[in-house]
């Protein structure tokens, strides 16, 4: 089956997580995506280890093979003539270009969006930065947990008596990677109209405050900031976090039924007709009253009985997994959201793209490249003898 993408080429000048994140998504929705990578180093990312994966190429960081799955490796010099003028004739070639140098990083080598577009109309660029194009930040790198700082994201986690804590995944990153491959798909969209691309400024603090959702309406309804509520909700009660016999779950309770099934099977039917209980909003502004009730009952019997229970009532809880746990899960096993790619002789697992088009998974075959795989390949593809090739390798202007 043909792929959304199929026939759009990518040439993706980006590295760390925000930028390849969106390169790895267009790969899995079918696009070519050529990864220009330094011919030393190549992406931040492949050394940021442990832990590495051995026995399938060379080693590399976990952290590298969770965002580069379906593209091919270019490794290259931009800072060298031969290199610059190479990557001019695949812009020449190229539907998309993301890259996340910072401000003005680029227009240096010549290679800024509005001279490769002066090359090729139709070239949608996007550029992700820590601070976006314009305003007194443009010149800062940004990094994931220093936005998470300043866009509110960690006034809102942690317990309420704690230190203010960052998310367990780079959040921002990925969300900012999935916000520019949506404005990249836009672009494309309007591009088939008009046959001219746009330029796509993202930026990691503009993403992470949009993405604060409820919590920024509340602060802006209210006039005043929320305060951390560790694994609570602030607008939903019961919704948390609470202690078993033998473990713990999340119990989250999203409407007044489901309050009241939830009444019964504790044991307190009169819950659902107490005034102070029988409607969400009430149950949040007395939730230091019911919240302690319903972890005294909890605790009373095993994690998995109460989770057997709260399913035959259509109460929605479940379990908190590790990681492990997780991908053990017969939903996440059914739906194959583990995968495993052959290369080298070894496996590189994968965690499947969560898209599916008519039944079939959106996630590309191809395993992420060791550096450099396909610099020769593709610089053949361009018209370059092997005699060029080897004189550029001599030079050190490709791996």
């Amino acid at each position: 089956m043909a792929a959304p993408l199929e026939g759009r080429l990518v040439l993706d000048l980006s590295r760390v997580l925000a930028g390849p994140w969106a390169g790895q998504l267009l790969a899995d929705l079918g696009a070519r995506v050529i990864k220009i990578e330094h011919p030393e180093h190549g992406d931040d990312t492949r050394g940021w280890g442990p832990p590495w994966l051995e026995g399938a190429g060379p080693r590399e960081a976990a952290y590298y093979l969770c965002a580069n799955r379906g593209k091919q490796s270019l490794a290259l010099d931009l800072t060298r003539p031969e290199g610059q003028a190479l990557v001019r004739e695949l812009a020449g070639r190229a539907d998309i270009l993301l890259e996340n140098f910072k401000v003005g990083g680029l227009a240096r080598y010549g290679l800024d969006y509005a001279s490769l577009k002066a090359l090729n109309p139709g070239l949608i660029g996007c550029s992700i930065t820590g601070f976006g194009q314009d305003g007194p930040y443009a010149s800062r790198a940004g990094y994931d947990f220093m936005i998470q700082a300043m866009g509110g994201l960690m006034s809102l986690s942690g317990e309420p008596d704690g230190m203010p804590m960052k998310t367990g995944v780079a959040i921002t990153d990925v969300m900012s990677g999935l916000y520019a491959a949506v404005g990249v798909l836009a672009a494309l969209d309007e591009r088939g109209r008009t046959g001219v691309g746009r330029h796509i400024d993202v930026a990691l603090l503009d993403v992470q405050v949009a993405t604060l959702a409820n919590q920024a309406l509340n602060a802006l309804v209210s006039g005043q900031d929320p305060q951390r509520h560790g694994n609570a909700h602030p607008n939903i009660v019961p919704y948390q976090a609470f202690a078993c016999a033998d473990g713990h779950l999340a119990l989250t309770v999203g409407n007044d039924a489901q309050f009241a099934r939830l009444a019964r099977l504790l044991g307190r039917h009169e819950w659902a007709q107490d005034e102070r209980f029988a409607t969400n909003a009430a149950r949040v502004t007395h939730r230091e009253s019911l919240v302690p009730a319903i972890a005294q009952v909890l605790e009373a019997r095993p994690r998995d009985a109460w989770l057997a229970d709260f399913e035959a009532h259509g109460i929605p809880a479940g379990p908190i997994n590790t990681l492990s746990q997780a991908f053990a899960d017969p939903q996440v096993r059914h739906r194959r959201m583990l995968r495993r790619l052959e290369r080298g002789g070894g496996e590189i697992p994968q965690v499947a793209c969560p898209l599916f088009f008519d039944g079939h998974s959106a996630t590309a075959e191809a395993p992420p490249p060791a550096l450099g795989e396909h610099s020769e390949a593709l610089l053949a593809e361009l018209g370059l003898t092997p005699e060029a090739i080897a004189r550029l390798r001599r030079e050190g202007v490709i791996r």
